[in-house]
C-alpha cells in the first residue's frame, strides 16, 4: 500500500505545458494542476514546455501539482524525467502505464499511473501496488483506441461495457492498493449535462477524483463530489447516534447501524470538510 503523496481533490485540471501564462491560473482554478508535457505538446514543442514547466515548479504548491511526463518508450520521456530532478517532491503522471515496473522506475517520486491501454488496464492491480504509486487513473480516448472499437460512450449515457469494466477494474486496483482512483476525462468540453452524470456516476462508484481539461468543467466535478445537505445531515445524526451507544449494532429509524454505515458517515463529512463531533465516541 502506497503512503506517499497524498494526491488533492476532486477536481484535476490539465494545462498544456507550453502554455505558462496559464499555469497560475490553471492551479488556481482547481484543486490539483497536471502540467502537460504530453498530448497537449506536439513534437517540436516539447522542449520549450519541458523548460516552462521545471522552471515554474519552485512557484507552484508541489502538494498540488503534478506533471504529466511522456511515456516510457518515448523519445522524451528520459529528458523528462531528468529535468525534474531538481524538484523530488513533485509528481508525475505516467501516462500509458502498462506494468509496475514503469512506475517502480521512477521511485521515489510519487506517480499518479495512467492507464489507457488493454494492457495497462489488466496490469492495474499490479501497477497499483507499486511503493511509489499514489493513484490510478484510466483514460478512456487512448483505451477505445487501443481496444479498436467504435466510440465508448453508451447511447443512452455512460460507457459501453468493455469500457465500463475498464472503469471498474482501475476503481478495484486503486481502492485495494490504498490508493487514489481518478475518473477519465470527458474530452466534450461544453456537454456539461453529461459530466454532471459521469462525475456522479463516479462518485456513487467510489471515485475520489475526477480529472478535467478545461477551467468550466471543475465547478461541476466539484458540485458532484460535494455531499448534499441531505447526507451531511444524515451522517451527522448517524454518528450523534453512536456517540448514545456502548458500541455494537443499533437500530436508527428503523435502519441497522453498524461499522460500515458508521464509517461512510465520516467519509460524508469528510468529503463535506466537517467534523465529526462524536469521533472519539463512536464505534468502530
Amino acid at each position: 500500500m502506497s503512503t506517499v503523496h497524498a494526491l488533492r481533490g476532486p477536481a484535476l485540471l490539465f494545462c498544456p505545458g507550453n502554455r505558462p501564462e496559464r499555469f497560475a491560473k490553471a492551479a488556481a482554478a482547481a484543486d490539483t494542476v497536471i502540467l502537460d508535457l504530453e498530448d497537449a505538446v506536439g513534437p517540436d514543442g516539447k522542449d520549450a514546455a519541458r523548460d516552462a514547466v521545471v522552471a515554474a515548479l519552485s512557484e507552484l504548491d508541489p502538494a498540488a501539482t503534478l506533471v504529466r511526463i511522456n511515456a516510457p518508450g518515448s523519445r522524451w520521456h528520459d529528458d523528462d524525467v531528468a529535468a525534474l530532478a531538481a524538484h523530488p517532491d513533485v509528481a508525475v503522471m505516467l501516462p500509458m502505464a502498462t506494468r509496475a515496473g514503469d512506475v517502480t522506475a521512477l521511485a521515489p517520486r510519487p506517480v499518479v499511473a495512467l492507464c489507457e491501454t488493454a494492457r495497462g488496464v489488466l496490469a492495474a492491480p499490479e501497477i497499483a501496488d507499486a511503493p511509489n504509486c499514489t493513484g490510478l487513473m484510466w483514460g478512456s480516448e487512448d483505451l477505445v483506441a487501443d481496444l479498436g472499437g467504435r466510440p465508448g460512450r453508451a447511447p443512452g449515457g455512460g460507457y459501453r461495457p468493455a469500457v465500463e469494466q475498464a472503469r471498474t477494474r482501475i476503481l478495484y486496483a486503486a481502492r485495494a492498493a490504498g490508493i487514489t482512483p481518478v475518473d477519465t476525462v470527458l474530452v466534450a468540453i461544453d456537454d456539461l449535462d453529461t459530466l454532471r452524470l459521469d462525475s456522479a456516476a463516479a462518485v456513487a462508484s467510489g471515485y475520489a477524483a475526477k480529472a478535467c481539461i478545461h477551467p468550466k468543467q471543475v465547478t461541476v466535478v466539484r458540485e458532484a463530489f460535494l455531499p448534499t445537505d441531505d447526507e451531511v445531515a444524515d451522517a451527522r445524526e448517524v454518528l450523534a447516534a453512536a456517540g448514545e451507544h456502548a458500541g455494537g449494532v443499533f437500530r436508527l429509524h428503523g435502519r441497522m447501524i453498524d461499522a460500515p454505515v458508521l464509517a461512510h458517515a465520516r467519509e460524508v463529512l469528510r468529503q463535506a470538510g466537517a467534523d465529526d463531533p462524536h469521533a472519539s465516541e463512536a464505534v468502530t
